[in-house]
């Protein structure tokens, strides 16, 4: 199940599955990741529940083993979701009392999701939802601020691009590094390590508290 990045204004991802167990599966695996990549882990929990809904559903009433995509974007301080399918049939959201399941995964899209929708498409149709962000972009300025600074701490010092878990894994290691290296800079430079590092904590818990 790859997954297609595509640069815009804001951040967009493809991830194309077919609707059987194990691809559900993944698809909820590659969601998390995609979500942590852009700093918003936190994001996962609600995203990660709606996923595996929206794939079910295709499973359900399209047919097990249907092609779909799943497309996430980050607007602004929400994530949006949509799932593309082939079928023309759109959902109904129906009452809270009906047998089994049905309408289950409509209804807690209503209950997480700050907007969201079905519309018909040249393919089939797309049933989207967006969800807020659980902090302030400033927090995930920061994020991207770092991560970025690491990958390239981590270029500079291996020049090898790491992919998947050994990114995340290499993304850490980088960071102890670059911390012991700052720490040498300002020892050199006069400076009190210990004294730094208190002051970094205080400015992180104090946007941290706030958020």
């Amino acid at each position: 199940m790859p997954g297609q990045n595509v640069t815009e204004s804001e951040p967009r991802c493809v991830l194309p599955f077919e609707a059987v167990p194990r691809e559900v599966s993944l698809l909820r695996r590659a969601t998390i990741q995609q979500l942590d990549r852009w700093g918003v882990p936190a994001a996962s929990d609600d995203a990660e529940l709606i996923v595996t809904e929206l794939a079910t559903n295709v499973s359900k009433h399209v047919g097990e083993g249907a092609s779909a995509a799943l497309v996430l974007e980050r607007k602004g301080e929400r994530i949006r979701m949509e799932l593309h399918d082939k079928s023309p049939v759109l959902p109904t959201l129906r009452t809270a009392h009906c047998d089994e399941e049905c309408g289950r995964g409509l209804h807690l899209l209503a209950g997480l999701a700050v907007d969201w929708g079905a519309v018909l498409t040249a393919a089939g149709k797309a049933v989207w939802c967006e969800i807020p962000l659980p902090y302030g972009r400033r927090t995930c300025q920061r994020f991207e601020r770092a991560v970025k600074t690491l990958e390239s701490y981590q270029l500079g010092r291996d020049s090898i691009a790491l992919h998947g878990w050994r990114r995340e894994a290499g993304l850490a290691q980088s960071a102890i590094e670059l911390i012991a290296d700052l720490l040498h800079w300002t020892t050199a430079r006069g400076h009190d390590p210990d004294d730094i590092l208190d002051q970094a904590l205080m400015h992180y818990e104090a946007e941290a508290d706030a958020a």
